[in-house]
C-alpha cells in the first residue's frame, strides 16, 4: 500500500522540488530541456490562451512541430508529423474532452505526451505509469497510515494522487499504457473524466476539478485484449492515431535528430558519415517490417517484434557508442550488427530463420551491403 506514496514523492520530487538540476539529470524533463524555446514561444506568444494555459494551441504546437519566430528563435521539432494530427490533439487539450494517444510501440506516444504537458502546464511529471499491477490508489488517493492511525481520516494524511493534484491546481496529467492497468482500476477514471470531480467518501468531501485541468493517456494497439478500455471509458476519450513514419527520409530524419540528442547528452562525439548507416538501419526496420524490400520485388517474411522508430534509434545509439569507445568514432556496419540482430530475434526459433533468410536473400546480394552483410554474419553464427 506504499505504492501511491512513493509515486507521488518521486513525480513531485521531479517536478518541482529540482534537486536534480536539469544539467546533471541523465534524461531532463521536457520542460527543462527546452526550456529556453519554451520561454522564446510564451514571450512571443500574443494569441489567446485557455485557462492556466502557459501557452496558447497555436504556440504549442508549434512547440511539437517546429518553426522559426519572428526574432529569429529556431523551434527544433519534437515530433515529425502530420500537423493536422498535432493540431486536433491540441484542440482536445482546449476542451473538456480527454486525449488518448493511440499507435503501434514506438510511434512516440510517450514523447508527444510529455511535450504537451510541458507545453501546455509548464510540467510533465503528474504521471501514473501503467502496469498490471497499478492499484486504484495510483489514479484516486492513498493514505498516510502512520497519520491515519494516530488521528483517522483527514486531509493531512491523504497522499494525492498525480491526477488528483492535476484536478486541484489545473494542470494536465498523463496516464501512461492505459490498457496495462487493470480494468476495474481504469473505471475509476470514468467519474473523473466525466463529471469531472473525485470523491472522497471517507472525508464526505470531493475535489471539483479547476479549469485547465486535463488528462493525456496513451496506450500501445499491440495490447488489445490484455484489458481493452470499455466503452464507457473510451466515450470520455478524443482518440488520436499517431502513424509509424510515412516515408524512410521521414523516418531517417526522425532517428538523425533523436540520436543526435541522445548522444550529446551521453557526450558521445557526433559520428561523422553516420547518415549512411541510419539509412540502412531504417531500410532494413522498414523492409521487414512491410514484409517486401523497398523496390517491390520481393516479398518478405515479417519477425515477430515492432520493428519499430523507437528501436531504431536505440540500435543506433549503442552503435555510436561502440564506435566512440571501442573504435575510431566512425559509424560502420559492425557498430550496428549486434543491435539489429538483437531487434529482429525476439522468438529465437521463428524470427532467426526469418532473419537469416533475408540475409541471404536480400542483403548477401543488395550493391555497397558487402561490408554490412559480413558483420551480420559474423554476430549471427
Amino acid at each position: 500500500m506504499t505504492v501511491p506514496e512513493t509515486t507521488t514523492a518521486t513525480t513531485a520530487q521531479g517536478g518541482a522540488s529540482g534537486e536534480t538540476s536539469g544539467a546533471e539529470a541523465l534524461r531532463p524533463h521536457a520542460e527543462d530541456a527546452f526550456a529556453d524555446e519554451l520561454k522564446a514561444l510564451a514571450a512571443a506568444d500574443d494569441r489567446p490562451r485557455p485557462a492556466r494555459w502557459r501557452l496558447s494551441p497555436w504556440a504549442v504546437a508549434t512547440y511539437l512541430q517546429g518553426g522559426t519566430l519572428p526574432d529569429g528563435t529556431v523551434i527544433t521539432p519534437k515530433y515529425v508529423g502530420p500537423r493536422r494530427l498535432i493540431e486536433v490533439a491540441v484542440t482536445t487539450l482546449a476542451t473538456d474532452r480527454a486525449l488518448l494517444l493511440l499507435g503501434v510501440p514506438g510511434t512516440a506516444k510517450t514523447w508527444v505526451s510529455e511535450h504537451l504537458a510541458a507545453a501546455v502546464s509548464g510540467d510533465s511529471t503528474l504521471l501514473v505509469q501503467g502496469t498490471a499491477g497499478t492499484p486504484e490508489e495510483a489514479v484516486r488517493y492513498g493514505w498516510n497510515y502512520a497519520q491515519l492511525l494516530a488521528h483517522g481520516p483527514s486531509r493531512d494524511a491523504l497522499v494525492p494522487s498525480p491526477l488528483m493534484r492535476a484536478m486541484s491546481d489545473g494542470m494536465t496529467a498523463r496516464v501512461e499504457e492505459l490498457t496495462r492497468i487493470p480494468a476495474d482500476v481504469q473505471d475509476s477514471l470514468i467519474t473523473i473524466l466525466s463529471e469531472k470531480t473525485l470523491p472522497i467518501p471517507e472525508l464526505g468531501q470531493e475535489v471539483q476539478a479547476v479549469r485547465g485541468f486535463n488528462v493525456i493517456a496513451t496506450a500501445n494497439d499491440r495490447d488489445r485484449g490484455v484489458n481493452e478500455l470499455s466503452s464507457a471509458l473510451r466515450r470520455r476519450f478524443n482518440t488520436v492515431v499517431l502513424p509509424l513514419p510515412a516515408t524512410p527520409d521521414a523516418e531517417v530524419d526522425i532517428v538523425s535528430r533523436r540520436v543526435d540528442q541522445i548522444g550529446r547528452s551521453l557526450d558521445l562525439p557526433a559520428a561523422p558519415e553516420g547518415l549512411a548507416e541510419i539509412r540502412r538501419v531504417v531500410t532494413v526496420f522498414r523492409e521487414l517490417r512491410d514484409g517486401v524490400t523497398t523496390d517491390g520485388r520481393t516479398k518478405l517474411k515479417s519477425p515477430s517484434g515492432t520493428l519499430s522508430t523507437a528501436e531504431a534509434i536505440s540500435v543506433v545509439t549503442n552503435g555510436l557508442a561502440l564506435a566512440a569507445h571501442f573504435g575510431d568514432g566512425i559509424l560502420r556496419p559492425g557498430d550496428v550488427a549486434a543491435g539489429i540482430l538483437g531487434a529482429v530475434v525476439r522468438d529465437p526459433a521463428a524470427d532467426r530463420v526469418v532473419w537469416q533468410e533475408y540475409l541471404e536473400t536480400v542483403v548477401r546480394e543488395r550493391d555497397g551491403w558487402k561490408d554490412f552483410y559480413r558483420a551480420c554474419r559474423e554476430v549471427s553464427v
